[in-house]
């Protein structure tokens, strides 16, 4: 047993020493030996020894067991566990600049340092004490302490500031002053040396750091009260505009009570009057620090202007962000400038009131014009033939609509109402001229009858693009109503066209009932015919496109369109020469051609002349050309001219709208030229009328061009031979939500020996798959279902079988349907509304093209 004093090197380390333990069991076990064999001798020679010796013997053991129970628990001496050495754990600790002490959570010291033996009180009779005991004794601690001790029994980490009056047992040269200490307390990492979980207390004396803190809280103070009360202004906001600081001064002029000033709740433009908010939180781009000089209003409590000269800076950062601002603020309401001063600021403001781009007059009280700078004549359509502007009531000028809200206006301005709501007015001069006015109150002066003073914006402009803007939207609701109605008129028509199908298939031509059916399935395809007018307005058809020669497809036109026009017309077709290909819709194009021919046809009552023209349009000719938003390109140019009425600007922008139609009642239904619209936005192309009334109308039509790569070369080369039969064995899942539909399409499949497994969505598909064990060769579903759609299906559908052939249907675009399903290119399409005859070549022609379907 040995003991060891506080910071010697061999003070011990029980927890953090390694290789000792077998130094001391080698000791017990010695030790258990020799007690063995002292009782082999009493028993073997028991009879031979003194009972008087044997219980002398067994009290002197007595005795020293006796007086070690004692000694350990008074902590007089220790177990060593071997040779004491000193470990970097030790060293570590020792290390540091604060009083540190290792103990169980209960409070059982394993180690101080000898830092924490400097404090008075932390050693007792030579033993160490711990952290709650060593401030046990002050009254203004026992919270903080009881805190850390809750921290340490819960193994948490924890951190207080202590106060004590004389410091640690108050042997202080002055008991009053006051010493403060960062007492810590937080676990340590679990050991195997160690029995119980540790924690390590730290005690630091901070007491300069505190004085040192308090004495640059009083400069700050005093240098806060110097800034509160100088003779100007001061505030500062951060980048985005709130007021951080407000000094007294200017709170005072503002008629704020800084009492109730919160940082932060208190904005930029809560003080600036008008854009002068914007005007401040400029800053410089360079990231330069700038000091500017601004004349400008703020805006007291009461809503009553304050002219001030501003000493402004707005700083930006390293990258780009604007930075505080600081801002002095002199008041110059009373201030007297020289009068070199006056006639300076005289001849700038004479610049910058006739060279700003808007318009800007003042105003009498009864809203009379008494000035006004060079852009209002221009701004106002005024020539300067009519009379003089001076003393020319403003309202006058504008629209009757807007003159009450103006007046109104006015009557703000000349109360100095620093908060006037613009007024939007149209001008009483002859076309669509728009103006949004600014008021705000002038400088009174004496012997000068301008009050108030009017900024004038010319919004003609804005006003077209607004209009532009909204008519778009207007097309764009439009199409999607378009489309979401085609889509479910595409799955009854799929419903009526296939189940017509089957009956033709029992009715054959002899029949009576094969004349109805006929015509069923005839307006069937008709009403197919209407949903892909609309999908095409709402570019959401479905379009088979291909490399086209654009010759070769107007010259097979030209024998039907010359038949539609009648004998009153004529026409004439032009090409250029190498005309560039065209990847198109071949159905589709020729449906623009026709649509176009028939509506030139219908603009001359009396007879005329129709050309259609191609051409090739270079990239470099387009940037010359007056259309737009066309890109910069290669294009194929389609022209379709006659010599009928022409049409008005008026017309010409609403043409393109869905069901409007110039003609009479019953001979139009107004989705012709919309349709066109849409087919060549989806081809993405551009279209354009050039229209003069009474000389006629030409329709120019920009495809881009096509250049065809050597895969699309080989391709159509190789060919891909017809489908002849159509029967077949393999076993299909048709996933449909409309029940007609999948109806239809399971007997049509069935009829052809294929083995049709059916789901009425996505959810079921899935359970379908599972209770098939994924073994099925092909899978046909929907693209738009509830729930769960096609894209979705797939996915789920793709972890199990990678392989799986897939046919989706849907009436809408090809190309949407693969962005929904990231470009999976070994997913077929079949379009809707289909035949019985379409979907069974549809199967047969992805089954002998990809091979039997993956069924694992």
């Amino acid at each position: 047993m040995a003991s060891a004093p506080i910071g010697e090197d061999n003070y011990p380390d029980p927890l953090l020493s390694a290789g000792r333990g077998s130094a001391g069991l080698w000791r017990v076990l010695v030790l258990g030996v020799f007690l063995v064999a002292l009782a082999v001798v009493f028993s073997v020679f028991g009879s031979q020894i003194s009972p008087e010796l044997v219980m002398t013997f067994v009290g002197v053991l007595a005795v020293v067991g006796v007086f070690c129970l004692f000694a350990l628990a008074a902590g007089l001496f220790r177990f060593a566990n071997g040779e004491e050495r000193r470990t970097i754990s030790n060293a570590v600790v020792d290390s540091l600049p604060f009083g540190a002490v290792v103990a169980d959570r209960d409070g059982k010291i394993a180690y101080v340092n000898a830092h924490y033996g400097s404090f008075s009180g932390a050693v007792t009779n030579g033993v160490p004490v711990g952290v709650p005991r060593l401030f046990a004794g002050e009254a203004d601690a026992s919270e903080a302490i009881y805190r850390l001790s809750r921290a340490a029994k819960d193994g948490r980490a924890a951190v207080e500031d202590v106060r004590v009056l004389g410091g640690l047992g108050g042997h202080a040269p002055d008991s009053s002053k006051a010493f403060w200490y960062r007492v810590g307390v937080r676990p340590l990492p679990e050991s195997d040396e160690a029995r119980k979980p540790l924690v390590i207390w730290s005690v630091e004396d901070i007491t300069r750091d505190r004085d040192n803190n308090e004495s640059a809280f009083r400069d700050l103070q005093r240098a806060i009260d110097y800034l509160d009360h100088s003779p100007a202004g001061f505030f500062s906001a951060d980048a985005h505009g709130r007021i951080q600081y407000l000094n007294s001064t200017l709170a005072d002029w503002l008629g704020y009570d800084l009492a109730e000033f919160n940082s932060g709740h208190l904005g930029m433009s809560d003080i600036v009057r008008g854009d002068g908010a914007t005007l401040l939180m400029r800053g410089r781009r360079d990231g330069e620090i700038h000091t500017e000089i601004i004349d400008i209003d703020l805006v007291r409590r009461n809503g009553t202007s304050l002219p001030v000269r501003l000493l402004h800076r707005a700083a930006r950062l390293a990258d780009g962000e604007l930075g505080e601002t600081r801002t002095l603020v002199l008041d110059k309401s009373n201030a007297p400038d020289t009068e070199e001063e006056l006639r300076a600021a005289e001849v700038r403001f004479s610049r910058f009131f006739n060279d700003t781009p808007f318009a800007i007059a003042t105003l009498d009280a009864e809203g009379r014009i008494i000035r006004t700078n060079a852009p209002f004549g221009r701004i106002f359509k005024w020539s300067g033939e009519e009379k003089s502007l001076e003393m020319q009531p403003l309202t006058e000028l504008i629209g009757e609509g807007s003159r009450e809200k103006f007046a109104r206006a006015l009557a703000d301005a000349a109360a100095h109402r620093s908060e006037i709501e613009p007024v939007d007015a149209l001008l009483s001069a002859e076309g669509e001229h728009a103006v949004r006015l600014y008021l705000s109150a002038s400088e009174m002066s004496a012997g000068s009858p301008e009050q108030v003073n009017v900024y004038a914006l010319d919004m003609t402009d804005q006003r077209k693009l607004e209009a532009q803007f909204a008519q778009s939207q207007k097309m764009q609701a439009v199409g999607q109503l378009a489309g979401g109605v085609a889509h479910d008129f595409n799955n009854l028509l799929t419903a009526i066209i296939g189940f017509s199908d089957l009956l033709l298939l029992k009715h054959k031509p002899g029949d009576p009932s094969f004349g109805e059916l006929m015509q069923i399935k005839q307006n069937a395809n008709r009403a197919a015919g209407l949903t892909r007018q609309l999908l095409a307005f709402s570019r959401r058809q479905t379009l088979r496109p291909q490399v086209l020669e654009l010759p070769l497809i107007v010259d097979d036109l030209t024998v039907l369109l010359k038949r539609m026009i009648g004998e009153k017309n004529t026409l004439s077709v032009e090409h250029g020469r190498n005309i560039w290909p065209v990847r198109a819709d071949v159905v589709q194009l020729e449906q623009v051609i026709i649509n176009l021919v028939v509506n030139a046809r219908d603009a001359m009552p009396n007879g005329g002349a129709i050309t259609i023209r191609t051409a090739n349009v270079a990239e470099a000719e387009v940037g010359g050309m007056s259309f737009e938003g066309m890109v910069p390109a290669d294009y194929v140019l389609i022209e379709v001219q006659d010599t009928g009425t022409g049409m008005s600007a008026e017309v010409i922008e609403k043409i393109f709208e869905p069901f409007f139609t110039t003609k009479e009642l019953g001979k139009g239904t107004g989705l012709g030229l919309s349709t066109v619209y849409g087919i060549v936005k989806q081809t993405e192309g551009y279209i354009y009328p050039v229209s003069t009334v009474g000389v006629g109308t030409t329709f120019k039509i920009f495809l881009p061009r096509h250049v065809v790569s050597a895969a699309e070369a080989a391709g159509k080369a190789a060919g891909v031979a017809p489908v002849k039969d159509l029967t077949g064995h393999e076993r299909i899942l048709l996933v449909e939500d409309e029940e007609s539909v999948r109806a239809f399409s399971a007997r049509a499949l069935r009829a052809t020996g294929y083995e049709v497994f059916e789901a009425d969505g996505g959810e079921e598909a899935l359970e379908v798959l599972e209770d098939l064990d994924f073994k099925i060769d092909l899978m046909i579903s929907d693209v738009v279902m509830p729930e769960m759609d096609g894209p979705t299906l797939l996915r789920h559908v793709r972890e199990s079988m990678p392989n799986l052939k897939v046919i989706f249907v849907s009436g809408y675009a090809e190309e949407s349907v693969r962005r929904d399903i990231e470009d999976d290119q070994s997913v077929e399409f079949l379009p809707k509304p289909y035949s019985l005859d379409q979907i069974n070549s549809k199967v047969k022609e992805v089954l002998q093209k990809l091979g039997k379907g993956d069924s694992a």
